[in-house]
């Protein structure tokens, strides 16, 4: 028999990064919180590669020196071989505190980040699936939940916990968007296909960029390489969908293959190595909710939204929004906001966030490409997949100009993307010519710190201090973390 509170003030659906975070970060506050995961941990997960962004999430979680000390490969940038590009990227290189990041075995990163919870005071339950939700009006208050198999002896038990707040973080399954709002939506701008599997005693690239990300484009899509802290290195390509029909009557071990034979960079690295496990493949990965929050209830990471692997936005998203809904939830209890205002800042925020990430991977997509690829204008945003308000709102901070912008929906998609397009142009000519880039005068040194901010806004966590307000409120992690008010109009 496993002992599944009947009530709980927070319950959290999913124990992956953004139910973990968002679990952690409110069990810090006081809060009694429960949290049900489905899947027995530690699970296998695909999304290895972390933006440095993680670092000041450890921090709030109390998380650091565990996360520093686990072994974990350190990730110091990236090496890209994209279209007729080739550079490598450091963090921080351009401006900036954070220098580094970490490849992870998702297994290992996700118990690592639930154990913590649970030595948080988090009430973790896995193997434990939440099969349905009732509500009161539009404002969920009971979750209904099954014991799955495996779970010492209590293999059928049911039972039910009512709460006060619901974090749905269920990933992809998406509980709430997907059996209840039926708010999801798939984007027509990435119909992409992912298929991956590991390599042993591969090369890796050299010196302080060994433990590096490794993209190489090829024409149909483009490949990842990431080497692992347990020997192996994680490799996949990520395919469009039309050259994936294209090969219907080919393998996925032969597709993955004659991939990696298109990219000299990854195909070097792989060259001495052995594929040791399946290749596996994922599909309709790219969709939005229409809706993040509601009376009662946050949709958290990939229960929200996914957009894509190349810029690694998985794990910093459900993490950013986990730090978002304990931020409005410890403010709002203290009787500092309205629920209106909390959830208000929570949607407004988090689709910013999203919108910026969209916004940066069409543009990068786009770079170095001829008219020939798959990928040639299939990328650009399309008035179905965005509204143009939130886009605007998106980026009414980071781009002059934007403000003039007419009404016609067009001119603001357009421009938009013309701009990103303009500004990673920019920042790759900083980071190729790495001489060029030490011997920058005061002008060109402050032009590429500029540049460094900007993406800093769209890769970081922004909404951490008063000018970067959304409705007023912004994120303050001292004394404790909860939604201040800006001190003037921003």
């Amino acid at each position: 028999m496993i002992n599944i509170p009947e009530k709980t003030q927070v319950l959290v659906i999913g124990g992956g990064p953004g139910g973990a975070t968002a679990a952690t970060l409110l069990a810090r506050e006081g809060f009694e919180v429960t949290l049900l995961e489905a899947d027995r941990f530690p699970r296998y997960h695909i999304g290895e590669s972390l933006l440095p962004s993680i670092l000041q999430i450890v921090d709030l979680l109390g998380a650091r020196e565990k996360l520093e000390t686990h072994g974990f490969q350190r990730k110091n940038g990236a090496y890209l071989m994209w279209g007729r590009e080739t550079w490598p990227l450091n963090f921080g290189e351009l401006a900036g505190d954070h220098t580094y990041s970490f490849q992870v075995v998702r297994a290992d990163f996700d118990q690592f980040l639930l154990e913590h919870a649970r030595s948080q005071g988090v009430k973790v339950f896995d193997g434990v699936e939440v099969r349905s939700i009732e509500f009161d009006g539009e404002r969920p208050v009971r979750a209904g939940w099954f014991v799955k198999p495996g779970n010492n002896g209590a293999t059928g038990q049911q039972g039910s916990t009512g709460f006060e707040y619901l974090i749905d973080a269920s990933g992809r399954n998406g509980v709430m968007a997907n059996h209840y709002l039926r708010n999801r939506r798939y984007h027509k701008i990435f119909q992409n296909i992912a298929v991956w599997g590991y390599y042993t005693n591969t090369n890796r690239l050299p010196g302080s960029q060994q433990g590096d990300i490794a993209v190489g484009s090829i024409p149909s899509g483009w490949l990842w390489g990431i080497p692992l802290h347990d020997g192996t290195m994680s490799v996949g390509a990520v395919l469009h969908r039309d050259y994936i029909k294209s090969r219907r009557n080919v393998s996925l071990k032969n597709i993955l293959l004659e991939a990696i034979d298109q990219s000299p960079l990854i195909k070097d690295l792989v060259a001495p190595g052995e594929l040791i496990s399946e290749v596996v493949s994922e599909t309709d990965y790219s969709y939005a909710s229409e809706k993040f929050c509601g009376p009662g209830f946050f949709l958290v990471g990939d229960a929200a939204a996914f957009l894509d692997p190349l810029l690694s936005s998985g794990v910093h998203l459900a993490t950013f929004s986990a730090m978002l809904a304990a931020a409005g939830l410890n403010s709002f209890y203290q009787g500092e906001i309205s629920e209106t205002e909390m959830l208000n800042f929570y949607e407004e925020s988090y689709r910013q966030a999203y919108l910026r990430f969209l916004v940066f991977l069409s543009a990068f997509y786009d770079v170095g490409r001829g008219r020939d690829s798959y990928f040639w204008e299939a990328q650009r945003l399309t008035q179905e997949d965005v509204n143009e308000h939130d886009l605007k709102l998106a980026f009414l901070k980071l781009v002059t100009g934007l403000k003039d912008l007419s009404d016609a929906q067009s001119d603001a998609h357009h421009f938009l993307f013309s701009e990103m397009s303009r500004r990673i142009d920019q920042n790759l000519n900083f980071r190729k010519d790495k001489e060029a880039l030490a011997s920058l005068d005061d002008d060109g040194r402050q032009e590429a710190e500029e540049n460094a901010r900007f993406f800093s806004s769209v890769e970081g966590l922004f909404a951490l201090n008063e000018e970067d307000a959304v409705h007023g409120l912004y994120i303050a992690t001292s004394p404790r973390l909860h939604l201040a008010r800006a001190s003037k109009a921003v």
